[in-house]
């Protein structure tokens, strides 16, 4: 099988790494800096990549396909086609607050209420379909003390089991929606290896 297939680093990487044995490929575990492995025996080859460069190493045909997350796809412009849901890591992506604010209970937002957020273009969109006049302040990291530091008044995060939020004493006030594991290809690359993937989409969906 010679597919060129991106594997996210962090939490999707141990289940996608034994949907992958169970379709017959090895990915080792300990690999060491190697970020480009090959498994001599299926004739695969493995790019390990940070979640948000998987669709951009697809759409321009360094990886034929890859595993990344819906949450990262929403965010993103790349020009992959999404395949199928791989019905794991699941998680959601909500907007919190302070438990104090009241806003889980239906308390009105306060008239410049500010929203931080690494999902920036999730968040806008959440916002302007319901018409809520929101600034959204990009971060990277550490969002859940936004609102402990008055930074933001609320943030839009992945959520698994809550308990980051719990321990900021925040609050879920919505869901915006359930993030899982997507199998996604190049289209040209789809066409040209067609029998390949779909081998192996099937191979990784046989365990669901």
């Amino acid at each position: 099988m010679s597919l060129t297939i991106a594997v996210p680093k962090g939490t999707l990487l141990d289940e996608s790494r034994r949907r992958l044995a169970n379709a017959g490929l090895r990915l080792p575990e300990d690999v060491g800096r190697r970020l480009v492995l090959d498994d001599p025996e299926s004739g695969a080859r493995f790019l390990l990549l940070r979640p948000s460069d998987v669709p951009t190493y697809v759409e321009f045909g360094a990886a034929d396909c890859g595993v990344v997350g819906a949450d990262v796809l929403w965010e993103t412009e790349r020009s992959v086609s999404e395949l199928a849901d791989l019905n794991f890591g699941y998680c959601r992506l909500v907007v919190a607050g302070p438990r104090a604010s009241g806003f889980h209970q239906g308390r009105p937002l306060p008239t410049f209420c500010r929203v931080a957020s690494k999902f920036v273009r999730s968040a806008e969109s959440y916002f302007a379909e319901r018409d809520l006049p929101v600034q959204i302040i990009p971060l990277h990291g550490s969002v859940e003390i936004s609102p402990v530091v008055g930074l933001a008044d609320l943030i839009v995060d992945l959520v698994a089991t809550g308990r980051t939020l719990a321990e900021h004493d925040l609050v879920i006030v919505d869901e915006i929606a359930p993030s899982t594991a997507r199998f996604v290809v190049n289209p040209v690359r789809f066409r040209a290896k067609y029998e390949e993937v779909t081998a192996l989409l099937e191979r990784l969906q046989c365990d669901v």
